[in-house]
């Protein structure tokens, strides 16, 4: 019963997403580590979605954050990785939002931070780059549906300035 409520709201996030995309002509793009592509694919599978979503790179292992997306090398679950993550999205994939987001999946504690633990980062829109903590709960697919859910809400915010 919650997975599916869960699943719902992500579907009312992403359909709000696509209208705002389709009617502004914004183009959006992800960079996702713990979510290993449950994001984009969750964007890719709204209305129209072939006409503002770019794409995404699941930047899972380390060395392609630092290598491909320019992060600093030393631990990923930081401000200056999720950061470069958003920012080197928005400019590889030619989008005018991009989020990303990096952290702990669990069940273990990562680079001495617990399970649960996410950066997340939004870029573009006519803003700086905004970045959000996250506490997450719950077993390792929780922690990804929580932060799918949060970065749908930040795209969304991005999409509509001042609601």
């Amino acid at each position: 019963m919650v997975e599916s409520a869960l699943e719902g709201r992500v579907d009312r996030l992403v359909e709000r997403i696509a209208e705002r995309a389709g009617a502004s002509g914004a183009t959006i793009a992800v960079a996702e580590s713990l979510t290993g592509g449950q994001l984009g694919a969750a964007l890719a599978a709204a209305p129209e979605s072939g006409t503002w979503f770019r794409g995404g790179i699941i930047a899972y292992h380390p060395e392609v954050k630092f290598s491909l997306l320019g992060a600093p090398r030393g631990p990923v679950v930081t401000e200056p990785t999720a950061i470069a993550m958003a920012e080197s999205t928005a400019r590889l994939l030619l989008a005018d939002i991009a989020v990303s987001v990096t952290g702990v999946g669990g069940p273990e504690p990562d680079e001495g931070k617990p399970a649960g633990t996410v950066v997340l980062a939004v870029t573009g829109g006519g803003s700086p780059t905004e970045v959000e903590h996250l506490s997450c709960s719950g077993d390792p697919v929780e922690v990804m549906q929580q932060t799918v859910e949060a970065a749908l809400e930040a795209v969304l915010a991005r999409l509509s300035p001042g609601e």
